[in-house]
Parts: C-alpha cells; sequence; structure tokens
C-alpha cells in the first residue's frame, strides 16, 4: 500500500463536500464557530474563525471551494446593515464634537497607510499580499472585500490578500489589546473624563424625585421653564408631577408650584445641573400611584411609527402619555423631543391606566413583526449602494477608485439610517433583524473567500510567512503608537475615550471590551462609536491605494 496515498474516507469526505456546496458552507461555518467559542486568558477569534477554518478547507483540496456569489452577497449584506445602524451615530458624532474625532481618525488612518507602504517595501511583498497584511492588521473585513473587488476575479492574486488578512488579523488583536493594557500605565494623569452630558453619549438612565423648592420655577409651563435652565435639561425627561395626593402626567403647559414633587429621568451629570434649579432631591420618593397611573414597556413595531421624531408622535394629547425611556438594543437611552423611533425600539410608557391600550396599539407592540425583513426596503436600499458602488472616483495621476459592492452599500446606508424614512419607505430594519442579517452576511462572506483562498495558503507561508508576519506587527504596533501619541498629545482626547478610539479605528470588538474592562466605565464606548463609520469607510479606500503599489 502507498503510504503517500489519499486515506479512502478522507477521499471521500473531499468528494462529497467539493460536489455539495451548501454542505461545505454550513461545515466551514459550524466549525468556524466552535473555534471561535475557545478563548485563552479571555481573547478568542469570535466569528473570524470561520476564515481559518475556511482556508484550512481550502488548502485541503482546491475543489472545496464556495461559488463567488457566496462571498460577493455575504459582504454586501454585512456592511449595508452594519451602516444602517451606524449612520445615526455616526452623523450625530459630527454634529457633537465637531470635526476633532473625524480629523483625528483620518490623520491616523493615513500615517497608518504611509508606514504599511514603507513596510512593504522592505520586505518586498506584493502589493496584494500588503493590502490584505493592512486589512487584517487593522482587522477590516469589508477593506479586505474591497481589495479583493479590486484585485478581480477568483485567481490566484485574489488569495494572496485573503491569506494576508488571516495571518496578521490575530496578530493585530493582540498587539493593539497590549496597547490599550500599556499606555494607560505609561499617562496615568490622561484619564480624566470626557466632558459629560453631550448629546449622543451612551449613559445608563437615572430616575429622581424631586421636591420644587425654588419660587421663581413656580407657575412657569414647562415648555418656557425648560429653555431657560441649563443645556444639560434638554437631555432631562420630566415623567411625572405629584401635589398633594393627585398624580398626573407633564406636558408643556403644567405649570409647577412650591411643594410639587415631580419625577425626572436623565443621566447623572444632567439631573446634576438641572435638579438645583428646581429644588432639592427628597428620599421620600413618592410611589407609583397605579390607579392613577401605570407604565409599561412597549415595542416600537408600527411602520407608521418608525423613523418619526417623539415630538411628531403627540403622544400627550393624544393619549396623556410621555415616554420614559427607551432601550435600543441592549443599551437604555434617555428620550429627548427629537429621539428619531426606530422599529424595535423598546419605550416605557407612563399614562392614565386606561389610556395604555391606546398606547400599544399605536406603537404597535407585535414582537412578530420585529422579527420579519422588509423586503422592499431592503432590496432597493441593497440596489441603490451597488450602483453608488461603480461610479468611479478619479484620483490625480489618473488613478480610478470605486466603492464597490463593499463601500457602495456602506455609504448609502449610512445616509439611509440617518433618514430612518423616505415617505411611505421605512429604511431602518428592526433591531433584530438588523443583527441577525448581518451575522448572516459575514458568515457567507468569511466562509465564501476563505474557500476560495485556501489552495494557495500553504505556497504563501512557505515563500512569504515570515514577512507577513513581521509586517503585520510592525503594522499593528506604529498604529497603536501614531494613535496614542497623537490622541493624547495633540488632540487631548481623554485616556478612556482614546482606548474606544482607537479599538473603533481598528473595528474590533474584542479590543472595546478589553478597554472597558480596564476603564471600569462606559467611556470607551463613545469612543468607539465615534470613529467607527468613518473608519469602516476609510479602510476601505485606503486598502486599495496599496494595490498600486
Amino acid at each position: 500500500m502507498n503510504p503517500a496515498a489519499p486515506n479512502p474516507v478522507f477521499r471521500a469526505l473531499v468528494e462529497l463536500l467539493a460536489s455539495h456546496p451548501l454542505l461545505l458552507l454550513f461545515t466551514v461555518a459550524g466549525l468556524g464557530y466552535l473555534l471561535g467559542r475557545i478563548r485563552l486568558r479571555g481573547f478568542g477569534l469570535g466569528v473570524a474563525a470561520v476564515l481559518f477554518v475556511g482556508l484550512a478547507a481550502g488548502a485541503l483540496d482546491p475543489r472545496l471551494a464556495l461559488p463567488e456569489i457566496v462571498y460577493e452577497f455575504g459582504l454586501v449584506l454585512f456592511v449595508y446593515m452594519v451602516g444602517l445602524a451606524s449612520g445615526p451615530g455616526f452623523f450625530a458624532g459630527l454634529r457633537r464634537r465637531g470635526l476633532r474625532d473625524t480629523i483625528f481618525a483620518l490623520v491616523v488612518l493615513l500615517v497608518t497607510t504611509g508606514v504599511s507602504w514603507l513596510i512593504g517595501r522592505l520586505l518586498k511583498l506584493p502589493p496584494p499580499l500588503l493590502a490584505g497584511l493592512f486589512t487584517g492588521s487593522l482587522t477590516n473585513t469589508p477593506a479586505l472585500a474591497a481589495v479583493l473587488e479590486r484585485v478581480g476575479g477568483v485567481q490566484e492574486p485574489l488569495a494572496l490578500p485573503a491569506v494576508g488578512y488571516s495571518l496578521a488579523y490575530p496578530i493585530g488583536v493582540l498587539i493593539v489589546i497590549g496597547a490599550c493594557y500599556l499606555f494607560p500605565r505609561l499617562w496615568p494623569e490622561s484619564g480624566l473624563p470626557e466632558r459629560p452630558g453631550e448629546e449622543g453619549d451612551v449613559e445608563p438612565p437615572h430616575s429622581v424625585a424631586v421636591k420644587v423648592t425654588r419660587e421663581d420655577v413656580a407657575g412657569i409651563p414647562i415648555r418656557e421653564l425648560w429653555p431657560r435652565l441649563p443645556a444639560a435639561a434638554r437631555h432631562v425627561v420630566v415623567s411625572r408631577l405629584q401635589r398633594a395626593a393627585h398624580q398626573e402626567i407633564v406636558t408643556g403647559s403644567t405649570t409647577l408650584a412650591v411643594g410639587d414633587v415631580v419625577t425626572l429621568v436623565g443621566s447623572a451629570e444632567a439631573l446634576h445641573q438641572v435638579v438645583p434649579h428646581l429644588g432639592t432631591i427628597t428620599t421620600a420618593r413618592p410611589d407609583l400611584d397605579r390607579s392613577q397611573l401605570d407604565f409599561r414597556r412597549v415595542f416600537v413595531s408600527n411602520r407608521e411609527v418608525a423613523g418619526r421624531r417623539i415630538r411628531d408622535l403627540k403622544l400627550k394629547e393624544r393619549c396623556g402619555a410621555t415616554i420614559t425611556r427607551v432601550k435600543r438594543g441592549d443599551v437604555d437611552l434617555v428620550p429627548s423631543a427629537d429621539m428619531v423611533l426606530e422599529l424595535g425600539d423598546q419605550v416605557r410608557v407612563v399614562a392614565p391606566r386606561d389610556r395604555l391600550p391606546a398606547v400599544a396599539r399605536l406603537l404597535g407592540d407585535s414582537y412578530r413583526q420585529l422579527s420579519e425583513v422588509d423586503v422592499p426596503s431592503l432590496s432597493l436600499g441593497l440596489a441603490l449602494g451597488l450602483l453608488v458602488g461603480l461610479v468611479p472616483i478619479p484620483l490625480p495621476g489618473g488613478t480610478v477608485l470605486r466603492l464597490g459592492f463593499a463601500g457602495g452599500p456602506l455609504v448609502v446606508a449610512l445616509i439611509l439610517g440617518l433618514l430612518g424614512r423616505t415617505g411611505p419607505i421605512v429604511w431602518i430594519q428592526p433591531h433584530n433583524a438588523n443583527l441577525t442579517l448581518r451575522q448572516l452576511g459575514l458568515i457567507l462572506f468569511l466562509a465564501g473567500v476563505s474557500t476560495r483562498s485556501g489552495h494557495a495558503l500553504a505556497e504563501t507561508l512557505r515563500t512569504s510567512g515570515w514577512a507577513i508576519i513581521a509586517g503585520a506587527a510592525l503594522v499593528a504596533a506604529s498604529f497603536s503608537l501614531v494613535a496614542f501619541v497623537l490622541g493624547l498629545r495633540f488632540f487631548k482626547i481623554p485616556m478612556p475615550v482614546l482606548t474606544g478610539m482607537v479599538a473603533g479605528l481598528q473595528t474590533q470588538p474584542a479590543t472595546l471590551a478589553f478597554a472597558t474592562e480596564q476603564a471600569r466605565s462606559e467611556q470607551p464606548n463613545t469612543g468607539y462609536a465615534a470613529v467607527y463609520p468613518i473608519a469602516m469607510v476609510g479602510k476601505i479606500l485606503l486598502a486599495q491605494l496599496l494595490l498600486a503599489g
């Protein structure tokens, strides 16, 4: 018997998977998820492990390659859903802190791209391999997809970016996490918090009962009183008022009187600024008299309501109700009159007991509807994104860039996510549906591109393996050094926020989780959300520049 001959069982398994692409897809995805759940000292690959399993499968036999449409469809779906969810936060960040965060992100990414180009020249890496190394060190899958699309076809050159990405990915994560551990200890004095109370900052709501003692606020309607208070009052909701034994919802025409007890909901800092202008916090907090007022958590599932501002719903006028909290995903938010409700939001409503059913009917309150995908909205948005991706962008020197099927849908989704709705079309998908589609798209992309690139893995490792590893370490270390030095010394960003911004620039949730644990606060989340979308778009474009050599 020839010892070099393939095992019959192995040969039969390869034949089975090669002849049934769907079986190959689900095998790679399932094994990848199992591998991704393995954690060493708190670090795990997560869904990125699907890429490594796919590369291993493709390396076993060139026939173990999924059709090209699999990774193309997966990528388009993934980036579009990410853009829809990130759009409001991206544009809110621009309004909130001006251009500081955007300029910081672009400078760091541009410098890192230049350093990557120099490293590629020194190590004599082919441009496709260097571009993959860049996307892997900064752990950005859409940027890898843009590189693959620019390379064109699924021939030998396409394998180089995928192999570079797969080798650089874990190195990039470990080095940047190490930097997030090291730099806060080198500059401990930089841990001052960001100025709190800014619009869009995510902080769990607090509730306090305030006894009105200031005579200068008595007799003034709330709609006239609130603009006279500090700016933080915009982020404070007056839930209800108790006067003697009577409880009522506060409306714009409600006037306060000395001795009233009002329940306020807002961030800790906003409440700290507003309370002294009304009175003092009382520990004798009145219980909600549910014979007069009641509360209920209601799902927003009515598409006529989604994409509209709370003020436009006129809940107080129509139902005598007020929204005191909004839970979006796993985050509780303090509502404002200008907050736009999204499908899947869970709102806490306070209203007279007999009016709560009317509020529920208005908002929808159907969990089943929240699991349904709005197919016309999704299809139109994706089609528009793909069209935008085809538009050529001329650059100096005759170079032409295209956003492609990675960047086009992402840019369009950011805009549509901000708009929320256009006439009868609600662009934002329900939160649960968004997460499901996003995860499905990412799995399809990783499995598709890795199985089509695995056959070149062994050869690339043999010829350029150590160069890729060294290059990935240098790129990740340079990125970390540039980001922390610029953020601390030039942009004066507090360390807790900066570590979140570094995670956002790397678009790496594992780095964010580490930064949040180290900071013991929610400030890294603020930094992450501020730069994540611009980092996503920026790396898609910059990675393509590296292909020019």
